[in-house]
């Protein structure tokens, strides 16, 4: 499963407002929440929230990904942000953040969400595509930047 298979242009925001880890969160959440494939959006918030306080889901290298599985959502919903201004997410690397990848998972699927985590993290971490994002204006081009990366990756 690609991530540009999942990730629709309608759930990308670029230029998120918010200045706190929880208001980016709560914010994509919302946004996730569109999706006919959320069943019951406050399960899925506490179920990335309860996720969340295990341990930040700041990786570091200006990005986050926070995610979660439940029974509330009919199949995997992605959300990408782009924060207008760095925001102090608590992560691993003490930086603040600048891109958030959402990923909400049926409970079921835990091979398919950990794979996803996977090729999410795999492509944040060069950072000639994490400023190709940061610089993007549109959802269109950020979709772009996430399909022509994954071109090149053969494996996927």
């Amino acid at each position: 499963m690609k991530i540009s298979d999942i990730l629709e242009e309608k759930f990308i925001v670029v230029n998120l407002t918010g200045t706190t880890k929880n208001d980016i969160i709560n914010t994509l959440i919302d946004v996730a929440s569109q999706s006919p494939k959320v069943l019951d959006k406050e399960k899925v918030r506490s179920a990335i929230f309860e996720r969340e306080k295990i341990m930040s889901t700041g990786v570091g290298n200006g990005f986050a990904i926070p995610h979660g599985k439940t029974d509330s959502v009919s199949d995997v919903v992605a959300v990408f942000g782009i924060t207008a201004q760095p925001v102090d997410y608590q992560s691993l690397d003490e930086k603040p953040v600048r891109l958030v990848f959402l990923l909400i998972g049926k409970d079921s699927m835990v091979g398919p969400h950990i794979k996803l985590l996977s090729r999410i993290s795999r492509l944040m971490n060069k950072e000639d595509f994490r400023n190709k994002l940061i610089q993007s204006k549109s959802q269109l081009e950020v979709l772009d930047a996430f399909r022509q990366e994954e071109a090149s990756y053969f494996e996927m």
